[in-house]
């Protein structure tokens, strides 16, 4: 047990920061309201970075856990901790939390209101993350979406009243159905704790109390707790409110929801329904790789038929976090025939979870630069030879598409290879048809990239503005930990490997 909380510290350091702000905007300048929202925003780095100084990656288990008696009635605890997962979404929540911030605030009417909604998703985000009884992570799970509603409602696009209606029905939907699980969880045996849950699972306790109730019933339950997950994700079909919401958020929003937000759902399949539904997984894996296949290739396609930059990026996205269902789902499959390929394929997919937050969220960013320097503007027909005018903004730019493709010596390349060295040794056929994303990825952001960079100066291009101090401050660290990391992988490696190796050791 953590002497010191520094895990809620974590959590509601934001929390705390949002009710300063909102309690003094009327007396704060925008200036100085900027200014407190991006410092207690970096709260999270910090104290991330604490947690990493006390955090030793050979210990698989729980680390700098807290847990309190909370409602005794329902044995539900205040139960913190977290280990190498979990430690690299607190350190890109940290990242991204403040570089959106910070690029995007001076843009925003009312930055004081918007920044609190901001600090309040931040500290929501953060509490999933860290989270081991299901009350209080469905708690911080369900409030995420208050602030992502109003922060695209009122600072949105013109359909982000829609958009931001149909994500939250989307999402309050499939909340309802994990919810209805874990009542059934608990009316089984008692608990809404994830390790109690997974002990119960490895023992088969968990199994055979759910089957007392019929057959029909661990195959139910699994299901509910599934559709909640898939939804936040998204898992292919899942995925309409998506493109949407991305488009019609702002941009600092958008780069949350992508950065961020977007890994709360694949958390929860490697934090719940990995390790509690182990048998109903692996009897699902099957179906559900064609509907991580059906993400990765034709999301992708969807990408290279927008014309909204936007959208564009929005449905690469779906693309790329396919590919770390698609592993997820493979070692499902396979079980423990291969302990070797599942490893780098966790592995792979965590990296990719971290890697795909610096490069989607850069992205989003660019085309936000694009739209605000074009009125509003921001189709592919809408620009042209911008690189002649803004030869720093086409660099940084070009890096950040260059890693989402994928490119050797940058940060994307190494989750995608060992993801896919991963499923081609578990199911190779899966990986073939994978590939053809990866083609249509390349070909949609170099479509991009040559229509809006290259050739004669036209439309929003022509007298570009290139990048002001504050959107190079805002790209740099991006870009710096995109090569650094692509590099010399093993800084963010070395705080899973062992995580994943006895996940891999310890298959079904």
């Amino acid at each position: 047990m953590n002497s010191w909380p520094l895990l809620s510290w974590l959590v509601f350091t934001p929390w705390a920061g949002a009710l300063l702000v909102f309690v003094l905007r009327s007396r704060l300048p925008d200036n100085l309201a900027r200014a407190l929202v991006v410092l207690l925003s970096l709260s999270t780095i910090a104290l991330g970075a604490c947690a990493v100084a006390h955090f030793d990656p050979a210990v698989t288990g729980m680390q700098l856990t807290e847990k309190r008696a909370w409602i005794s009635a329902l044995n539900v605890n205040y139960h913190l901790g977290l280990d190498g997962l979990s430690l690299v979404l607190i350190l890109l929540t940290g990242i991204i939390s403040p570089v959106a911030l910070y690029g995007t605030l001076r843009h925003v009417r009312c930055p004081a209101i918007y920044g609190a909604l901001f600090l309040v998703l931040q500290g929501s985000a953060l509490g999933v993350f860290v989270a081991l009884d299901f009350f209080p992570w469905f708690v911080f799970w369900e409030l995420s979406l208050i602030p992502a509603f109003f922060l695209m409602k009122l600072w949105g696009g013109p359909g982000a009243s829609r958009a931001a209606y149909q994500f939250v029905i989307y999402t309050i939907g499939g909340s309802a159905f994990m919810l209805l699980g874990f009542a059934a969880l608990y009316a089984a045996v008692g608990t809404f704790d994830f390790i109690e849950l997974a002990a119960l699972a490895r023992d088969g306790t968990l199994a055979a109390k759910l089957g007392a109730a019929g057959t029909f019933w661990p195959q139910a339950v699994f299901l509910g707790v599934l559709l909640g997950l898939a939804v936040k994700v998204p898992l292919f079909p899942f995925h309409t409110w998506l493109p949407p919401a991305y488009a019609e958020a702002p941009t600092g929003a958008s780069m949350f929801l992508t950065g961020v937000m977007s890994k709360m759902g694949f958390y929860g399949f490697l934090r719940i329904l990995w390790p509690i539904f182990p048998a109903p997984l692996q009897a699902a894996a099957t179906p559900l790789l064609w509907l991580a296949l059906g993400g990765v290739v034709l999301g992708a396609f969807a990408a290279l038929k927008q014309t909204d930059l936007k959208r564009m990026v929005a449905y690469s996205s779906i693309n790329h976090l396919s590919y770390c269902l698609l592993a997820l789902f493979a070692v499902a499959a396979a079980g423990r025939t291969n302990p070797a390929a599942s490893a780098a394929a966790l592995s792979g997919t965590i990296l990719q979870l971290f890697n795909h937050g610096l490069s989607a969220a850069a992205l989003f960013y660019c085309v936000g630069i694009l739209e605000q320097r074009a009125g509003g503007r921001r189709g592919l027909a809408d620009f042209g030879g911008v690189r002649t005018a803004a030869p720093l903004f086409a660099g940084l730019c070009g890096i950040a598409m260059f890693s989402s493709i994928g490119l050797p010596g940058l940060n994307g390349f190494v989750g995608e290879f060992l993801i896919f060295r991963g499923v081609f040794g578990l199911a190779p056929w899966a990986a073939a048809v994978a590939t053809l994303g990866l083609l249509v990825t390349a070909l949609f952001l170099l479509t991009f990239w040559q229509r809006v960079f290259h050739g004669p100066a036209a439309g929003a291009g022509i007298g570009f503005r290139d990048l002001d101090r504050n959107e190079l401050l805002t790209l740099l660290p991006l870009i710096t930990l995109m090569f650094l990391l692509g590099l010399v992988p093993q800084l963010l490696a070395g705080l899973i490997n062992p995580l994943v190796t006895t996940w891999a050791a310890t298959l079904p």
